[in-house]
């Protein structure tokens, strides 16, 4: 049901920030730039597993700053079931989104979002990214740290597809499968970075718009609004745990 609702185009009112001086310039001041990416993620407690803690993080892309954060400490029943992640995770995250809409700091409600799991990139086509972004009717962006085989994708052949463009000018390879379908794209983040990570749409968003969307926030390997709330939620969690047990 809900996939019948995912929009894999991009579909917003924001522009993309210029790069130059010269293009800031000519772009009227009426127009509607992106400026505040979300981030999330959910740490899970190394002593009791069905303990969590839900991060939303959003950063102003200017200067990859967060200028809002917020967490939730849940204990989850849902059983975790290889291809429904999003079944535990999706509560949590879209608790804490509808959370800051309600508060004084609505003006930082992220234009974009960018999700710790996969787009379309998922066996049934509708990994977390989706079912997220479709929920808030957000565009999401899915950054995956391990790779989906699906339609004959592998690990090793993406490997050697990114190593074959040591010398090119492109950092990233589409992801195309055995039925021909683009499920998403693999990249190098950053020069030192070994392991790409892969991106897919999640929902309101294109392919295209998305990886240079992942290029902009970009410091390390992960991109940034998902790296802080990695950090974030797991620092959160070690010291609720700690406070409790003294």
């Amino acid at each position: 049901m809900l996939r019948r609702r995912l929009v894999t185009e991009d579909d917003f009112a924001w522009k993309l920030p210029k790069t130059t001086s010269s293009e800031r310039e000519e772009e009227p001041e009426e127009v509607e730039m992106l400026r505040y990416v979300g981030g999330v993620d959910v740490s899970f407690s190394k002593e009791d597993p069905s303990v969590a803690c839900g991060t939303l993080v959003v950063l102003d892309i200017q200067n990859l700053q967060v200028v809002y954060e917020d967490f939730a400490i849940v204990t989850i029943d849902v059983p975790y079931v290889p291809g429904f992640l999003a079944f535990r995770e999706a509560p949590i995250l879209l608790e804490l989104l509808q959370r800051l809409k309600k508060k004084d700091a609505s003006p930082f409600y992220p234009q974009l979002l960018m999700v710790d799991g996969n787009g379309i990139l998922h066996p049934r086509g509708f990994g977390l990214a989706c079912h997220l972004g479709v929920l808030a009717d957000l565009p999401t962006i899915g950054i995956g740290k391990n790779l989906h085989h699906v339609d004959g994708l592998t690990y090793s052949r993406v490997r050697q597809l990114l190593e074959a463009k040591e010398n090119s000018t492109r950092d990233f390879i589409t992801l195309t499968g055995c039925s021909g379908h683009v499920w998403g794209a693999a990249m190098r983040s950053t020069l030192a970075s070994l392991k790409p990570i892969f991106i897919s749409v999640g929902h309101r968003i294109s392919l295209f718009t998305a990886i240079i969307i992942v290029k902009m926030t970009c410091k390390y390997r992960v991109p940034e609004p998902i790296r802080q709330a990695d950090i974030r939620s797991r620092e959160y969690l070690q010291k609720r745990q700690k406070g409790a047990s003294e």
